[in-house]
């Protein structure tokens, strides 16, 4: 069957059929991003606007016909439901910036609590159209989410995996691997090494390799997201949409989503991308303030809390340039105590719990505000791209920079009395 899509790579335009390569441009080994090309016009006209909106399906199966995969397809392979996440209204925050409105997307309610599991059930999906009749050991690097993504849902199907994960990670996210029974690779390196690694173990071995930033899959099972915000504010785009950003996949998958609804004329607008990144890991907002070339800019050495966005070289890089460029964006940097305050505050104000790299898109909203990046009046929306349980340590630091009151008592109605008095 003819496949509704091309792959382009994003540094020559070379152009190839889905089966002519699997990953990346053979001219440019691993660097050779490329990108998934629809026909619009075709897809206009094969897909049902009604039939899809009226769907009973709330996952992001919800959107098939916009995803490349074969049309017999079958999506109830997976049994965890991935995506059809809520949009959260935050009125009390939006008063307190003046914006017209603030929406946040909680992706911690995904079946691994990120937005990392999109990705990974599309991973799945292409895994079963090579290997049909068997099952294909697939792998990962990860700093945790994407880790835990791919591992969950292998694991609801019995798929081998193998993961690679810098020993550094936070220990609930090893302890996430752990239960679902991957085979766990701690390597005694960065986020790069053990990406490194596990390339290499690709080609040793042929996994299936579910790598951001080289399978061009994964940019393609983000974007859903993206098309979940413009259906659920009715097919309207918000005026800027603020994402973190550590290897670029996410915003780069954002960019997509919104580039196939304006195409396709079911949104009006792009809504502008500010990418949030964290001040020990801010290789592409230097670049992209600096105007650095970053097929050559040499990769930098991160140090934050926020370990989902730790990337000394971000291997999505051009994806997530293009996104930021194309919509009218921006990059920006906030600070470790900026991202650990930010926990509790998002928190008390909309009963959301944000792991680090999540809190920091809102720490990003109020210094975009500060910088006039964000007008008033305008409409956000925030993505929380995880949950606040992946990273209690960190999580417990930023209670401590932005303290609730807590009364140690004996166990009387009028030790209650008492401290109730006092506040």
């Amino acid at each position: 069957m003819t496949a509704n899509y091309q792959l382009q790579c994003l540094i020559c335009g070379q152009t190839y059929q889905p089966d002519e390569i699997r990953y990346v441009c053979p001219d440019h080994g691993r660097e050779g991003i490329v990108d998934v090309i629809y026909d619009y016009d075709q897809l206009s006209y094969d897909i049902n606007w009604e039939a899809l909106t009226a769907s009973a399906d709330q996952t992001m199966w919800r959107y098939r016909a916009l995803l490349p995969l074969k049309r017999e397809e079958n999506t109830a392979v997976l049994p965890l439901p991935v995506g059809g996440t809520p949009l959260i209204p935050a009125p009390r925050l939006a008063r307190q910036h003046d914006l017209g409105g603030l929406w946040l997307k909680d992706e911690g309610r995904n079946p691994t609590a990120s937005l990392k599991d999109r990705a990974s059930a599309l991973a799945l999906l292409k895994a079963h159209e090579i290997s049909p009749d068997k099952l294909l050991t697939i792998t990962t690097a990860s700093t945790g989410n994407a880790a835990a993504a791919l591992s969950g849902l292998c694991a609801s199907i019995g798929q081998p995996n193998v993961i690679f994960v810098p020993h550094t990670a936070p220990t609930a996210k090893i302890a996430q691997l752990a239960a679902y029974g991957s085979t766990l690779m701690l390597v005694e390196g960065t986020y790069d090494q053990a990406t490194d690694l596990c390339h290499s173990a690709v080609e040793k071995f042929s996994w299936y390799n579910r790598n951001t930033g080289y399978n061009p899959y994964m940019s393609e099972g983000k974007k859903t997201v993206s098309y979940e915000i413009a259906e659920q504010l009715g097919w309207r785009a918000p005026d800027v949409v603020l994402v973190s950003v550590g290897d670029g996949c996410i915003i780069g998958g954002v960019y997509k989503g919104f580039y196939d609804l304006v195409q396709l004329g079911w949104i009006d607008k792009m809504p502008r991308l500010v990418g949030v990144q964290a001040e020990g890991s801010n290789y592409l907002t230097e670049a992209w303030a600096k105007g650095e070339d970053v097929l050559t800019k040499p990769p930098i050495q991160p140090h934050t809390v926020a370990d989902s966005i730790s990337a000394g070289l971000p291997r999505d890089r051009l994806k997530a340039l293009r996104a930021v460029q194309k919509s009218g964006g921006a990059f920006l940097t906030v600070s470790d105590e900026e991202i650990l305050t930010a926990i509790p505050t998002l928190a008390r104000a909309t009963g959301v719990f944000a792991e680090p790299a999540s809190a920091a898109s809102y720490a990003g909203l109020r210094r975009a505000l500060e910088l006039g990046l964000i007008q008033a009046g305008e409409s956000v929306v925030i993505i929380n791209t995880g949950h606040g349980l992946k990273d209690i340590a960190s999580a417990q630091k930023g209670v401590a920079l932005a303290p609730a009151p807590v009364h140690r008592i004996p166990p009387t109605l009028e030790a209650v009395i008492q401290h109730l008095s006092l506040e």
